[in-house]
């Protein structure tokens, strides 16, 4: 299912754009606070006359829905309760941010009533059904955002992520979920669930968009990064525990998770084992422990106040309740044994740069999370709910179709390491792309590291078809240039590198004149997109195409400009 929306439109044409496919798809499950589609134009109209004057707005044209605990000024923040609604008069920070950028909000979405559920149906403003399938569950707690992302209503999406929200959704929609560090976005403004975990997501129908959104939403790190997140770019080290450790998943869900990881390794990745039990052992920690208390110190008065009340789900209210009597020294023992699985875990993944897993162990249909409220929302949170208790980052995205619904998988690694997950995950999402380099961009010479940066890794090392000539440029410091020839050519060292789809695009949108793409024959006959040099670039270069290519020819560059012009390289 692949809605795409025309970027290039102006923000009114997409607003319109937006309203269409609303009605189009009579969804109304997933609508808290609809805007009124004349109020959200006006908004876009004015975004395009703030573009029009010349102001920087990157995500003019974009819209965007907003889960419905978090502030939206004019809008009622439900939280998922009726009863418990007030109406902010500022923009919570994050909202503000990309409505700053140009975005335009369309409205706030529904969810699991104070973001207690993993499932999407413990709402009074009904179950959110799936994308997909209608039969089965969206996942929650940030049902509706994710939803309108996958139906290709909204451009992206802000959930919000205690023990998954952000990426079950995210797994049974067939979207891109990021759950960012504590911290790396703002949650002011925000119904909190559990104060201490909560993160603010966003959700995308592509790893690009998603990134795009993050960046607008995040803050500078607001504490020292772990020796971790500062790694230099290289082979990504991938834990991946064993099946037997992944417990009971759906059918054909154990064989999809195993080609994602293959996958993985394809792009280059080692794959390394872990011990995945101080994960799920934790994971069972949040709603069975102490931990669970903080939610009731967020709406559990509240709660109290409206026992038996019809906009309190029946569920929600049980959970939140329960935690009531949890004894104080409970939570001093959990805290306790939380630090001891922590460690465990972190030494358990050792220098690995993410854990893979599926992000949930199955998808059950409305009518079996019906006949089993908590244990069907219990079995979701298996790999998620340990996330945000251990301090990690991850990032979940769709990785294959089983039985007709989408399969997803998430990559988890330390706090602020966002932007290297997100990296790593890309070969999941897109095809990788070949490219072959001849010169500054070869392992060990100075613009390698272009390429380690954006997720490249080396598949060989070969020659060209002999019908190439190989020239230093008239630059400083020298650059190579290579060029075909009809005739007095020669084979040309050559590497071929794997980049991700996203990576090639932003190499090549650093590309200085006089380089350009082009088709590079190889020595076995295949042709790989490969720099080239324009014609121009010439005049002055001298020849190198007798050295074999640019490694072997820099030592006699580098002699010739000690000796001086009597001392030219000549072919």
């Amino acid at each position: 299912m692949n809605h795409t929306t025309d970027r290039t439109a102006n923000a009114v044409e997409r607003v319109r754009a937006a309203y269409a496919r609303i009605a189009q798809v009579d969804r109304p499950e997933v609508w808290i606070g609809l805007r009124p589609q004349a109020e959200t134009e006006a908004d876009a109209a004015a975004v395009d006359a703030r573009a029009a004057a010349g102001e920087q707005l990157p995500l003019a044209g974009a819209v965007f829905a907003v889960k419905g605990n978090i502030d939206v000024a004019g809008l009622p923040t439900t939280a998922g309760c009726p009863s418990y609604a007030y109406r902010p008069q500022d923009d919570a920070p994050v909202v503000a941010r990309l409505k700053a950028a140009g975005a335009v909000v369309l409205g706030t979405t529904n969810l699991d009533q104070f973001a207690t559920g993993l499932v999407g149906t413990r709402s009074p403003y009904g179950a959110v059904r799936g994308a997909v399938d209608p039969a089965y569950v969206s996942g929650g707690s940030s049902s509706g955002s994710a939803v309108a992302v996958a139906l290709g209503v909204a451009d992206f999406a802000l959930g919000t992520d205690t023990a998954g929200s952000g990426r079950v959704p995210a797994a049974f929609n067939g979207i891109v979920g990021l759950k960012p560090t504590i911290g790396l976005v703002p949650t002011e403004g925000i119904v909190p669930a559990c104060a201490s975990l909560d993160c603010v997501t966003v959700f995308a129908r592509t790893l690009p968009e998603a990134e795009r959104a993050l960046s607008f939403m995040a803050a500078p790190p607001g504490r020292e990064l772990p020796a971790q997140a500062q790694r230099q770019p290289g082979p990504w080290r991938i834990a991946v525990p064993e099946r037997a450790q992944l417990g009971e998943l759906d059918a054909g869900w154990a064989e999809a998770f195993e080609a994602a990881a293959r996958r993985l390794a394809d792009a280059g990745a080692e794959l390394l084992p872990v011990d995945l039990a101080p994960f799920t052992e934790a994971a069972a920690m949040l709603y069975e422990g102490a931990f669970v208390a903080e939610r009731y110190a967020a709406v559990g008065a509240f709660v109290d106040a409206h026992a038996g009340s019809a906009d309190l789900d029946p569920t929600v209210a049980g959970i939140i309740s329960r935690a009531r009597h949890a004894p104080a020294h409970q939570l001093y023992a959990d805290r306790q044994k939380l630090a001891s699985l922590r460690a465990r875990a972190l030494d358990s993944l050792g220098d690995a740069d993410a854990l893979l897993l599926p992000t949930t162990p199955g998808h059950p249909t409305l009518a079996e999370v019906a006949a089993d409220q908590l244990g069907a929302n219990a079995r979701l949170g298996r790999f998620t709910n340990s996330t945000n208790l251990f301090d990690l980052a991850a990032v979940a995205v769709p990785a294959a179709e089983v039985n007709g619904r989408p399969f997803g998988v998430m990559l988890i690694g330390p706090a602020f390491t966002d932007e290297r997950l997100a990296r790593i995950a890309h070969p999941l999402t897109s095809p990788p792309q070949q490219l072959a380099v001849v010169g500054a961009h070869l392992s060990g010479q100075p613009l390698n590291g272009q390429l380690l940066a954006l997720g490249g890794r080396l598949v060989r090392t070969t020659t060209t078809a002999p019908t190439y000539r190989l020239y230093a440029l008239d630059t400083t410091p020298p650059k190579p240039g290579l060029v075909r020839s009809g005739e007095g050519g020669a084979p040309i060292e050559t590497e071929v590198w794997q980049l991700p789809a996203e990576g090639l695009g932003a190499l090549l949108g650093q590309l200085p004149r006089p380089m350009v793409l082009g088709s590079v024959e190889l020595a076995d006959g295949s042709a790989v997109p490969g720099f080239l040099c324009a014609p121009e670039a010439l005049n002055g270069a001298r020849e190198i195409t007798s050295s074999g290519g640019w490694r072997a020819a820099l030592p006699l560059l580098e002699r010739k400009e000690t000796a001086g012009a009597g001392a030219l390289l000549r072919d």
